[in-house]
């Protein structure tokens, strides 16, 4: 399993970006392996994070190499004043449960009570 994390800031968005934006949500989520997404903001940088959630890398692969995403990411200065990209291999995913999250029903999800897992 693997995280495809995007943190930017942002600037002015206008309706390409959001057309663009909508086509490749929209491509994620039809690609076999995507496992769901979180958004999350920090109020004391502006930053936004968008944590992506994949059942192979090859997964993740068809939508790094889509041409909407390629497009978006040949334009993204209009759009942002910078941006990380962190891809990471997920070891064990666990929860109290309580809380939605794409990895809540994942065969990586350990017992909690298993004090080896954490």
């Amino acid at each position: 399993m693997y995280t495809s994390t995007f943190t930017f800031a942002k600037r002015q968005y206008d309706d390409e970006f959001h057309a663009l934006d909508n086509v490749i949500a929209q491509i994620a989520k039809s690609i076999p392996g995507y496992l769901g997404e979180e958004t999350w903001e920090n109020p004391a940088t502006g930053l936004i994070s968008n944590v992506y959630y994949w059942d192979t890398m090859d997964s993740l692969r068809r939508l790094i190499d889509h041409p909407a995403h390629i497009k978006a990411k040949q334009r993204q200065a209009r759009w942002l004043n910078g941006y990380q990209i962190v891809i990471a291999q997920v070891l064990r995913s666990y929860g109290g449960g309580g809380i939605a999250h794409p990895l809540a029903q994942s065969a990586l999800v350990a017992n909690h009570s298993d004090s080896r897992t954490e």
